[in-house]
């Protein structure tokens, strides 16, 4: 694929002062302190024009931490946010689904927390409320929060839907495992969306907030995208013909339907739902790019790590090998993008999977 020509003079002198990085010979960067890792000019420009957008991204896996940056956001420090800024990313969706107690009070203390974080932080964070919020926040030198749920429990009317809309909530996943909504892909059975489900579904549609089924089951995933008039969104999942043992991934008949109707599909770097065994690196990730690019289109394609800027290997215990091989999560955006310059995806198309394809599909989604 071709590569636009780019000054390597302007981008060499934009990122240095950006940064404040030491040159690398032959066009290449050391961009984080204590870290050998380089970078091309081509990677660091892609990265730097581009707003990128995690559709499961945390800010950190250290709930205890977020809960009191939340609760007290005088803890969250300067130094934070500016390992955020430095990861590449512009917009995170930091969902997370709860699925037992009283699930409409978790969910409201939840979005709650976000509305009173955000506000107490308004010099470094907005709410992506719409499409010119998407258009704007990268000029603003903010990060984006994409308020969600992982779980669509608390709407227990179809009116909770505007009420959570009214909140701030702009994605909701309708299912982490079964309710009223539908079935979840670590159920034994799934019989699909619900009359309830449906009608849920329309008012998502009605109001502007986007249907997410990254964790529903096979024939909800497909009846959700029939019943829905706007793109449904798969925001943090993997393909199952590279893992095939895994209902959390995605078969292609769901990606096939999700991508006619406009929708896109953030890919995770958790490493059971990258590659079944054996080492597993960004290449495999990317394995995972290439095969929805190849059978739907690069257009129908983005990221969701599921993860913050640490991993979750250090948050597991007991101990198990969640992340990928060599891969440090703090500069994970960089090294997708480079692996991605080596597939010869051209400039305009990793602009595409970095976040320009959820940008219209939510833009889209959020209009009314």
């Amino acid at each position: 694929m071709a590569v636009r020509v780019i000054s390597r003079r302007s981008i060499l002198q934009g990122a240095a002062l950006a940064l404040g990085a030491p040159m690398i010979n032959r066009g290449r960067f050391a961009l984080f302190a204590q870290s050998d890792a380089e970078y091309s000019t081509l990677t660091v420009d892609l990265v730097r024009r581009s707003t990128v957008i995690d559709m499961l991204g945390l800010l950190t896996l250290d709930f205890p931490k977020l809960w009191s940056w939340q609760i007290e956001p005088d803890r969250f420090q300067q130094a934070d946010f500016q390992r955020l800024r430095e990861s590449g990313i512009t917009i995170l969706h930091p969902a997370v689904g709860y699925t037992t107690g009283d699930i409409y009070a978790l969910s409201l203390r939840d979005i709650t927390q976000w509305n009173t974080f955000i506000t107490a932080h308004a010099h470094q964070f907005v709410r992506m409320d719409g499409p010119v919020n998407l258009e704007q926040v990268k000029a603003q030198g903010k990060i984006g929060i994409v308020v969600g749920q992982q779980n669509s429990g608390h709407f227990r009317c179809v009116e909770d839907v505007d009420c959570f809309y009214g909140l701030g909530q702009r994605v909701s996943q309708l299912t982490y495992c079964r309710n009223r909504i539908g079935g979840g892909s670590s159920d034994a059975r799934d019989d699909g969306l619900t009359t309830y489900g449906a009608r849920i579904v329309q008012r998502m549609n009605k109001v502007g907030m986007a249907v997410d089924v990254s964790h529903c089951g096979d024939r909800t995933t497909l009846d959700a995208v029939e019943a829905s008039r706007k793109p449904v969104l798969i925001t943090h999942s993997n393909c199952r013909a590279l893992v095939p043992n895994s209902r959390r991934c995605k078969s292609d008949a769901a990606i096939r339907r999700v991508a006619a109707r406009g929708g896109v599909m953030g890919v995770t770097m958790v490493r059971f739902f990258v590659r079944t065994a054996g080492p597993t690196t960004i290449e495999d990730l990317v394995d995972h790019i290439d095969h929805v690019a190849k059978l739907v289109g690069v257009e129908h394609v983005g990221v969701g790590t599921d993860v913050d800027l640490d991993g979750r290997d250090i948050q597991i215990r007991p101990r198990k090998k969640c992340d990928l091989d060599g891969l440090d999560y703090a500069k994970k955006v960089y090294d997708l993008t480079e692996c991605l310059v080596r597939r010869r995806y051209s400039g305009p198309n990793i602009e595409l999977i970095l976040g320009r394809n959820f940008q219209r599909a939510l833009s889209e989604i959020w209009a009314v």
